[in-house]
């Protein structure tokens, strides 16, 4: 499971989100090891059955004013059983003060409590966010990522396919680079993510030239640093036998890391182009997201046709039959 320290937070996040330290700096030793953020209503009146006291803690002015409401007894007596539930650390909002006695149990158990000035809304959205982030899924795969109009197509198959050299001829048409060779799957917002796998620039391999800076060489517009992943193509060798999709009825789909994106298995002979291949098939997959479907279009023309030639065969039968009659 991921963590980070509370000190690694706090140093991360200190300017974005107007964070001050309130206790001592020894407090910021704990590790958050929890993607969500909880506001402790409840736990601060004394009911902890379902406490999610190994997340974030935000008292926003609901809760600091009912702190400020209690007897002094009851207020020591319900934050020190809540301190003790091992909370990675607290963070009000708003700038908000709260009684010093719950300052001082913070120090004693070991619970840093940071303060911040923006609204509970906005600190809760921000810590979210960040959170989010830090806790998402991801695994690495060998693979090329490029923006094609606006679709994010993961390119895949074996080594020496052509995957290096597809991305680079869309990037020569226009198009944006995101990754090559490896390429950082995320799971994020429900979303599929995807990233470079090294983080020293968009640098490419061309089999018989060598390392190519794209940036450099295409401009800052033709790369991203991050691009959802829309649909994968799978290139690989042409095979006499094989039996590949020509009409499209038939949808296949990938899983990575639970989310199923379209897959198409795109047969790579000499001659073919495929950058203009993989440019139709996302321009296709934009077509199916607004609610057209060319294979559907196609396959329900054929099926009139069929029943045109039918019908206009039975009257000529009928007529003939009739016309035998007479």
């Amino acid at each position: 499971m991921k963590e980070i320290t509370v000190r690694d937070f706090f140093d991360a996040k200190k300017k974005d989100l107007a964070l001050s330290l309130v206790t001592e700096p020894d407090t910021l030793s704990k590790k958050i090891n929890s993607p969500h953020v909880n506001r402790p209503g409840l736990a601060l009146a004394g009911y902890l059955e379902v406490f999610s006291a190994e997340r974030v803690q935000v008292l926003g002015e609901t809760e600091v004013r009912y702190l400020q409401s209690l007897k002094e007894e009851d207020l020591i007596s319900h934050t020190r059983n809540m301190f003790k539930m091992d909370i990675p650390c607290i963070i009000i909002s708003k700038g908000l003060t709260l009684p010093p006695v719950i300052e001082y149990l913070a120090n004693d158990l070991n619970i840093a409590m940071l303060s911040s000035r923006l609204s509970t809304i906005n600190l809760i959205q921000h810590l979210n966010r960040y959170l989010q982030d830090i806790f998402a899924l991801e695994k690495t795969i060998h693979a090329t990522l490029v923006d094609v109009f606006g679709q994010g197509v993961l390119i895949t198959g074996k080594s020496g396919i052509g995957k290096s050299e597809c991305a680079l001829d869309l990037v020569h048409r226009g198009h944006s680079l995101v990754g090559d060779d490896l390429i950082t799957l995320r799971y994020l917002d429900d979303q599929l993510v995807g990233k470079p796998g090294r983080e020293f620039g968009h640098f490419m391999e061309i089999r018989g030239v060598g390392f190519v800076n794209v940036e450099r060489m295409f401009g800052t517009e033709r790369t991203r640093r991050t691009k959802t992943i829309d649909m994968q193509m799978e290139l690989m060798p042409w095979q006499e036998n094989m039996d590949y999709e020509r009409i499209g009825l038939a949808n296949s789909y990938v899983e990575h890391l639970g989310v199923k994106i379209p897959i198409i298995y795109l047969p790579v002979s000499p001659g073919k182009s495929v950058s203009v291949i993989v440019e139709v098939a996302a321009m296709n997959m934009i077509l199916k997201s607004v609610g057209y479907d060319a294979a559907e279009d196609f396959n329900r023309k054929v099926h009139e046709e069929i029943r045109k030639k039918t019908l206009q065969k039975k009257m000529e039968d009928d007529a003939q039959e009739s016309k035998n009659n007479e």
